[in-house]
């Protein structure tokens, strides 16, 4: 698979990503209406995104070496070996 170029691609799926976990969101607090739900869906949401951060941005340009492979790297493994 080839990386998406084009930039109206590239938002349109960021959209869908954030419209995809807003509705998400909103069917978990449909199920359970309650301000503890919320508050630990919003820190569920904040750690999964600094995480994110810290695999894909924190390591690969501050921590970077030669013995660590970058997270495309990891990716790309990841993919063979699901693939074959």
């Amino acid at each position: 698979m080839t990386d998406i170029k084009s930039p109206a691609l590239l938002y349109a799926k960021g959209f869908l990503l954030l419209l995809t976990g807003g509705i998400a969101a909103g069917l978990l607090l449909a199920e359970a209406p309650s301000l503890k739900v919320a508050a630990l869906l919003a820190i569920t949401v904040w750690c999964c995104c600094r995480s994110y951060y810290f695999a894909f941005y924190v390591i690969e340009h501050y921590q970077r070496g030669e013995a660590l492979p970058s997270a495309n790297d990891l990716l790309q493994d990841y993919n063979f070996k699901i693939s074959s």
